[in-house]
């Protein structure tokens, strides 16, 4: 099985976000209409058209043969949250994948011709998303905690947020999500998960990769 491919994309440069919308399908749609904010919304359908145009360049096939079809491992197929996948021509894309947005940014994940079983999460995260007073009690391990207390102050908020994204890649790989309780979760040291290192981030931004 080949490792998987990712891709860095800033949402401000997904051409085509506004004669594209109608074809995320009637759930996408209906979640963004939803949104408030209209810049919500504008990051929310271009992060789910780069999705689609990163699984057709994987595939290579046009974006048009691809219809988006989420399955959450609660509610079932149909979603507009859960397992990103798409039908091609009739039948389920070929293809494993994984999506995260931050701070005007999407990273997307995926595998071609994986094995049916295989399941993958990427979590893109702010390294000011973990500093809010009580983080490491909701969100750590005992631990987690001792990690932290051995680095340096001025790079503790940095860790505390490559663990979140780590936790949240791993819970989008297992269904899981937030319904299981992160400070329960130790991720110090699982195997298929990873902090993304490979490619550069842009500052202020940590990424994480479950595969399994």
């Amino acid at each position: 099985m080949d490792s998987p491919v990712l891709e860095l994309r800033k949402l401000s440069d997904v051409p085509g976000t506004g004669g594209q919308i109608q074809q995320l399908g009637p759930p996408a749609l209906e979640r963004a209409n939803s949104l408030a904010k209209p810049e919500d919304k504008e990051d929310f359908v271009a992060g789910r058209i780069a999705l689609r145009h990163f699984a057709a360049s994987l595939l290579d096939v046009e974006p048009t043969r691809l219809v988006p079809e989420y399955h959450c491992p609660q509610c079932g197929p149909g979603q507009d949250h859960g397992r990103p996948g798409f039908m091609l021509d009739g039948g389920p894309a070929p293809v494993a994948l994984s999506a995260s947005r931050a701070s005007g940014w999407v990273l997307l994940a995926g595998v071609v011709h994986a094995p049916e079983e295989l399941r993958l999460g990427v979590d893109l995260e702010s390294t000011g998303k973990a500093t809010f007073e009580g983080f490491d009690d909701v969100a750590l391990t005992a631990t987690e905690k001792r990690f932290l207390s051995t680095i340096p102050d001025q790079e503790r908020d940095s860790q505390r947020a490559r663990l979140w994204a780590r936790k949240e890649a791993w819970l989008k790989m297992t269904g899981e999500g937030l319904r299981r309780n992160p400070a329960e979760l130790d991720v110090l040291d699982l195997p298929g998960l990873r902090d993304v290192t490979e490619r550069a981030l842009p500052e202020g931004l940590v990424a994480a990769l479950a595969l399994g």
